[in-house]
């Protein structure tokens, strides 16, 4: 399928869920995290999910990382420049939900990319090789190509991989796994 045409699919999917599948699966998430070779690391990147999206609630996941004492980063989004910057997560932190939805940190202590060692991503759909459909501004394939190499890149998702996504392009980044309320998935290419 094409990514347009994913986008319209897994929206109707999302739109479906209940806020108590939306928890119960998240959760289910969070504790499929465990199991991936990622803990050893320090800087932890999550979205903060837009809720009239039905994305995937991270709380659970911050939960997670406070319990582990890994450092948080969070990110504000620049439509004009369609660029991230990112600040880490504390408790002094003050979150903002901008006119998108997304709750984003109003100001706080910038983190630079190179510093990110994980990044948890969001995304609409995704196929077994880790290429992912997002809502087709850029931000996220803009942020990953900043990245060290070596920052593992994790897709958060309700549901089962695509086969195949057919209009991949050269700026997208695939991811190292995806992780579902029923396991972790390896992207290899």
């Amino acid at each position: 399928m094409r990514k347009s045409d994913l986008r319209l699919l897994y929206k109707q999917r999302r739109a479906a869920l209940t806020a108590d599948a939306i928890d119960a699966q998240s959760l289910a998430i969070a504790n499929q995290l465990l199991a991936l070779p990622i803990w050893e690391h320090t800087y932890f990147h999550v979205f903060l999910p837009i809720v009239k999206q039905r994305e995937v609630n991270t709380e659970f996941i911050l939960h997670v990382l406070a319990g582990k004492d890994k450092e948080v980063v969070v990110s504000k989004s620049d439509f004009a420049t369609r660029q991230l910057t990112h600040f880490l997560l504390t408790d002094s932190t003050k979150i903002s939900t901008n006119a998108y939805g997304i709750p984003e940190p109003v100001s706080g202590l910038a983190v630079p990319v190179s510093a990110i060692e994980v990044v948890f991503v969001p995304l609409l759909a995704y196929d077994k090789l880790g290429h992912r459909v997002g809502y087709g501004k850029g931000f996220y394939d803009s942020f990953l190509q900043q990245c060290n190499p070596n920052t593992v890149k994790i897709g958060l998702s309700f549901f089962a991989p695509e086969e195949k996504i057919e209009d991949v392009s050269a700026t997208d980044v695939p991811l190292d796994y995806v992780v579902t309320p029923e396991g972790v998935m390896s992207c290899e290419l």
